[in-house]
């Protein structure tokens, strides 16, 4: 617990920051901590410390926090290997491969699937496909998954209702008089600001131990910058609120719901985890770690409009939904979200139309979707810069391009 504590008052303040390290040849030095076996631990913060990123990232955070179990089923659906080893993207006028995209980037897994297909699967620092990899924030779009698919099953009336409807401890506050559909777009008009607040959102709510209580902070946090829906502001409250209106309405912790009505039923390979704050409710605007195969299988299920091993997960009308953009909506569409990007229920999109819906996470996290071609790229890694994205998703538009 002093480790923790040392970490909420030293550390917190460059959590999700970025550190903006140029693309570099990362056996350069041993920042990454290879010469003793990628370690796991606090050691100078939660992320902060690059020589125990490698070792968090694909478990130690399980050790040091805690977390709940999704369960698999031990049925996975099928990924067939048919390797494309002569895939080859243009990157600054150069033709390169994947092994020159892996050498370049501190990536930990890179794996590309079309239809259930696996075109390319491979791991850097020594990581392997047996090791459970975190998402950050791409578990986001894993709770827009799961808000569908309570949606679907009528736990939740509409999207426009407020979570005070169904959470009572929301009454009163700020959260819960804002409609859902605000705040899946990350339009809550709350006076919060990431760069900042996350040095008090992740200690309060995550890391101080039995003391961390994510629901304490959402209702606690009540000051107003602006109206719902004046404009995208992108912010960790937005998610926690909806998932404590999963837990209410699905009677069950998010990792039980999502076990039950997600993983089993797509067919995971593997369990998978996702971290808790003292009174073990999921931080779930982060947290999920799964293989990189289930990550495809994620996104699978989304290129396939929520069908995946023999299901309907979650319905076409979700995913449509997480797809357009009404007219009341037109601040998270594509340049208005940000300059390169739209937003629409927890997840990115790469373009105006909706085809390129993508999972976004700290540090190089990423899922690509390309819904004509049904093409999924899975990316995790330790660090991440704008070149690197960049070359990432020239990587992932050559797989696009790939005949079938």
């Amino acid at each position: 617990m002093t480790d923790r504590r040392q970490f909420c008052q030293a550390g917190a303040a460059a959590l999700l920051a970025g550190c903006g390290l140029v693309a570099r040849a990362w056996a350069d030095d041993d920042r990454w901590g290879a010469s003793t076996g990628y370690p796991t631990g606090w050691n100078g913060g939660y992320e902060r410390d690059t020589a125990t990123r490698v070792g968090n990232y694909s478990g130690g955070f399980e050790q040091m926090l805690p977390s709940r179990t999704i369960r698999s089923a031990g049925a996975a659906a099928p990924l067939r290997s048919a390797p494309r080893p002569d895939l080859r993207y243009r990157w600054q006028g150069a033709s390169k491969s994947i092994a020159d995209y892996l050498a370049s980037q501190p990536t930990t897994a890179l794996a590309i699937a079309r239809r259930g297909e696996i075109w390319v699967q491979r791991y850097g620092f020594d990581r392997t496909a047996e090791m459970r990899l975190t998402s950050w924030s791409m578990a986001k779009s894993v709770t827009s998954l799961l808000l569908g698919i309570a949606i679907d099953k009528g736990l939740i009336e509409s999207l426009d209702d407020r979570p005070d409807q169904y959470v009572p401890a929301l009454r009163d506050t700020l959260h819960g008089r804002v409609s859902m559909r605000h705040l899946v777009n990350m339009a809550s008009g709350a006076a919060v600001l990431h760069s900042r607040d996350n040095a008090t959102i992740y200690p309060a709510g995550l890391l101080q131990g039995n003391s961390a209580d994510l629901e304490a902070v959402v209702r606690g946090w009540n000051a107003r910058a602006e109206e719902p829906g004046a404009r995208f502001n992108y912010n960790e409250l937005c998610p926690l609120t909806i998932g404590m209106v999963l837990r209410a309405v699905s009677g069950a912790s998010l990792s039980e719901f999502a076990q039950q009505a997600l993983w089993q039923p797509m067919g995971a390979e593997a369990d998978a985890t996702w971290q808790c704050d003292g009174r073990r409710h999921e931080f779930n605007c982060i947290g999920v770690a799964a293989r990189a195969r289930d990550w495809l299988r994620l996104g699978q299920l989304v290129a396939q409009q929520g069908e995946l091993n023999g299901a309907q997960i979650v319905s076409r009308k979700w995913l449509t939904e997480c797809r357009s953009w009404r007219r009341d909506e037109q601040q998270v569409t594509f340049g208005r979200a940000t300059p390169q990007a739209g937003y629409k229920a927890f997840m990115w999109h790469a373009r105006a139309d909706g085809t390129q819906p993508y999972f976004k996470g700290h540090h190089g996290q990423r899922v690509f979707i390309d819904m004509p071609t049904q093409t999924v790229l899975v990316h995790t890694a330790v660090d991440d810069n704008p070149g690197m994205m960049q070359e990432l998703y020239a990587l992932f538009m050559a797989a696009v391009s790939e005949a079938s």
